[in-house]
């Protein structure tokens, strides 16, 4: 019997074969005598393909999709070859190609359609998107490779083969007959993922929401409907959001397709790919993630693009994964900064999945426990459909989300109710650490990482440099954080109201876990934070404390979650605070076992925030579109396109004399930046140098002229570029703090 997954079926080279030489034996006999050449270099002029002559001796290996090394500009770099014609469009002498490096056709059509697709809209340049598109050759992986996927075993083969088979069947014969029962089990397998989605809501998790089982046999028969799927929080393991990322890759290669599925990092990436095992089997997808070698990363790169696998997860790069028939596209946690690239030209992973459906014709499905401004755009404008579940499934499932300080806490408990961790809190960790674990969950790691004035909170600053101030450990004194020093002989004053006292602003995960650890005592305490991230814990009674992104996954769930120092996070000077704070908050939540209490704590006083009322309903949706409608009034991304240009005041302002406003768009600026300015993930403030001062601007249009806009700014840095400028101006397109 066949599988129905469509995968290619013939016999493989052998380990150790030079996959030189079979390249180039299955290449056309002619090819033209001239290469259309896109160079590796990074100056924007010089954005657009060279022609080269293609030697007699490198004519079979010079294929389109080829890496080869060019002379150009006095020096040898390197490209990709992107064509072969028959005659040259140059009226003069074209330079030969130096060297091809590898025949082996890295650079598909498909994959070049998407990166020149990418930097159009991101006012990048096609080198940029390459160098990042298409990992570095690891010729040690090419030759050990086979070229072509070793045929699959039978996944269900016959208990009692017949023991004299047709003697007139011959080998043409039982190939044919093979291709023909791998087609129709495909189609078998299509309808009966479909008709399974909609049964069992245990195996299929997409089946617990109205539109899911729709949009799994649509996948299934080979059509591309896009979703916007909420998550539903406290699942568990066998139909939480890996599963359901499982269900729906297996709906794509039933339907003889592949996919391509993106999450934030590796502890993501080992969660999907255990699911996956779990739903295909070893050896039916690959990983691509940064923590890989050269030679593993490039290996299974490889054996996407020879068609081994027709799937694959990882982090960032995965997106330009070169799928065969791809089919389904998948992120998880749109709002995730880490989906967000930081080199040129900064796109963000959910921008190219979709610009990849769209080419394709791929499904497309973006998921994740609440809903960021992007994918709520997508879904007003009717490109995707909310995929949610039923009210009462809903609230069957979410947590029992409790403010500390509310009602009668302070009458009770006191100054307690409004500590760092309230009594409330406490008594809620006490009675749940009877049977399990419970998170913490603090906005900041390190020991006392800001601290302010005891009086007037104004936030210290260092008297050298402008720093921020802070302790690193128990006992020892404040210094700052970028270039160290001390507050002086005479100590703190507050330049404000000259105040002496300090007080901590913000307390870091260190000190939580000495405070937890006193108060609640007879309880192992765990930390989890960047650099010493814990994968999971176990089902025992633990104390876990992590900062956002580093919460571990509990076995069986944690007893209870408390989400500290709200305030910490809801007053990032950052456009997004409100839905950035709520995406932690419900992370984190999401992780508690069902009907079982989140206590948020540090909630400023006398007053309602939109952004809390979404955490109780447990409703991501009704924030996400309250936020845009405002935006929408006020002409803020994403609403609108908006571009930023950061540089030098002479830079900046140069730059916009010569830059091509559209007619629909608008400058704002140029202004001063901050020497200290907060990022949208807040840690501006942690990095060992202060940023550099200069100046900005900001212009911004509407979405139907994003395409105006990208292009004006493209031929803005390419005229620069060709000029020389001395002043550098970076243009961003979207970028992420200004979300």
């Amino acid at each position: 019997m066949g599988d129905g997954l469509g995968n290619g079926v013939g016999n493989g080279v052998g380990a150790g074969t030079d996959a030189r030489t079979s390249v180039t034996n299955a290449l056309p006999p002619e090819l033209g005598p001239v290469a259309a050449v896109v160079v590796d270099t990074p100056l924007a002029h010089l954005d657009r393909v060279f022609e080269y002559a293609v030697p007699a001796d490198q004519s079979a290996d010079a294929v389109p999709g080829a890496r080869v090394r060019v002379r150009f500009a006095g020096r040898d770099l390197e490209g990709f070859v992107v064509a072969r014609r028959a005659e040259a469009e140059h009226e003069g002498r074209l330079t030969p190609l130096r060297k091809v490096v590898s025949p082996e056709p890295v650079l598909t059509p498909e994959i070049l359609d998407l990166c020149r697709a990418v930097a159009d809209r991101y006012a990048g340049t096609l080198s940029d998107v390459l160098r990042l598109a298409v990992p570095k050759r690891h010729a040690t992986a090419e030759r050990n490779l086979p070229l072509l996927p070793a045929a699959d075993p039978d996944p269900d083969p016959d208990p009692d083969p017949d023991p004299d088979p047709d003697p007139g069947t011959g080998a043409e014969t039982g190939a044919e007959a093979g291709a023909e029962a791998g087609a129709e089990a495909g189609a078998e397998a299509g309808a009966e993922a479909g008709a399974e989605a909609g049964a069992d809501t245990g195996t299929v998790p997409l089946a617990a929401y109205p539109a899911g089982s729709a949009w799994l046999r649509r996948v299934a028969g080979g059509q591309g409907p896009a979703a916007a799927w909420t998550a539903l929080p406290s699942q568990p393991p066998g139909a939480d959001w890996p599963e359901a990322f499982a269900a729906a890759v297996a709906a794509a290669l039933a339907g003889g397709r592949g996919a391509v599925v993106v999450v934030p990092d590796h502890r993501d990436v080992d969660r999907l790919d255990a699911a996956l095992i779990r739903a295909l089997g070893r050896g039916r997808h690959v990983r691509l993630t940064a923590d890989q070698g050269p030679q593993a990363r490039y290996t299974s790169w490889l054996k996407v693009l020879r068609g081994h696998v027709r799937v694959v997860i990882g982090t960032r790069a995965a997106a330009f994964a070169p799928v065969r028939d791809l089919g389904l596209v998948g992120w998880w946690d749109d709002g995730d900064d880490l989906l967000s690239e930081p080199r040129a030209p900064y796109h963000h992973v959910g921008v190219v999945l979709a610009l990849r459906a769209q080419q394709r014709g791929a499904a497309l499905l973006s998921g994740g426990f609440g809903r960021s401004l992007r994918v709520q755009t997508e879904v007003e404008a009717g490109r995707f459909v909310a995929m949610t579940a039923d009210l009462d499934v809903a609230r069957a499932a979410q947590p029992r989300v409790v403010i500390a300080g509310e009602g009668l806490d302070d009458e009770r408990d006191g100054p307690g109710a409004r500590a760092h961790l309230p009594s409330r809190a406490w008594r809620v960790a006490k009675d749940a650490l009877h049977d399990g674990p419970v998170l913490l969950q603090v906005p900041r790691r390190g020991y006392l990482p800001a601290l302010s004035c005891g009086e007037c909170r104004t936030p210290v600053r260092c008297p050298r440099c402008q720093g921020p101030v802070a302790v690193g450990s128990a006992g020892s004194p404040a210094r700052c954080r970028w270039c160290g020093s001390g507050l002086g002989p005479a100590g703190f004053e507050c330049r404000s109201c000259g105040a002496r006292r300090l007080r901590a602003a913000v307390t870091g995960a260190v000190r939580t876990a000495e405070e937890i650890g006193r108060s609640l005592p007879g309880h192992p305490v765990h930390t989890s934070r960047a650099g010493q991230v814990l994968p999971a814990v176990g089902p025992e009674p633990a104390i876990v404390i992590a900062t956002p992104g580093a919460e571990p996954v509990a076995e069986g769930g944690y007893s209870a979650v408390l989400l500290l120092d709200a305030w910490a996070s809801l007053d990032l000077p950052v456009l997004d605070a409100p839905l950035e704070s709520l995406r932690r908050w419900m992370a984190a939540a999401a992780l508690v076992r069902p009907g079982r209490t989140v206590v948020l704590a540090g909630v400023p006083q006398g007053v309602t925030l939109p952004a809390i009322e979404a955490l109780v309903r447990w409703d991501p949706g009704w924030l996400a579109a309250r936020e845009l409608a405002e935006r929408r009034e006020l002409g803020l991304p994403p609403a609108v396109c908006m571009a930023r240009l950061v540089g030098s005041r002479e830079g900046v302002e140069g730059a916009l004399a010569q830059l091509d406003v559209p007619p629909a768009a608008q400058v704002l600026g140029p202004m001063p930046l901050d020497v200290w300015r907060a990022t949208r993930t807040g840690r501006a403030d942690e990095t060992s140098e202060p940023a550099r001062p200069g100046w900005h601007a900001l212009v911004r249009a509407p979405l139907d002229a994003t395409g105006e806009l990208t292009h004006a700014l493209a031929a803005l840095k390419a005229f620069r570029s060709a000029r020389k400028e001395p002043e550098v101006v970076a243009v961003r397109v979207d970028p992420l703090d200004q979300w």
